[in-house]
């Protein structure tokens, strides 16, 4: 099995998202809730559905980032949240990105990696 960008779009595309709990992660939500700077550069990669994102974007945090390899999630992700900046919507290899952050919030991310 090779996890590349097809392999996670069709994740996407047969909705086989087992992973997905279907709201933001009540751990990162309250982490979320702390953070007074709404200003800071944050990161989610592997977002899948980005819930949390939807969540930061509600709360007011204006440099949200979303990475993912599918751009299914991606298009998905827009369709359900359309107001969230189109350039903050990242088709890519997470060792790719070449931006810098202050903050990276993870959910179920680390565990897609290949050891």
């Amino acid at each position: 099995m090779e996890l590349n960008a097809n392999f996670w779009n069709e994740r996407y595309a047969e909705q086989e998202t087992g992973w997905d709990i279907g709201y933001p992660s009540p751990a990162i939500k309250e982490y979320l809730d702390g953070i007074k700077d709404k200003n800071i550069h944050i990161l989610i990669p592997g977002c899948g559905k980005a819930y949390e994102a939807e969540y930061a974007h509600q709360l007011g945090f204006k440099n949200v980032f979303v990475a993912d390899y599918a751009p299914l999630a991606l298009e998905e992700f827009s369709k359900r949240v359309p107001d969230f900046p189109s350039e903050h919507l990242l088709v890519a290899d997470f060792f790719k990105i070449e931006q810098s952050f202050d903050l990276i919030i993870e959910q179920t991310f680390f565990c897609a990696l290949d050891p």
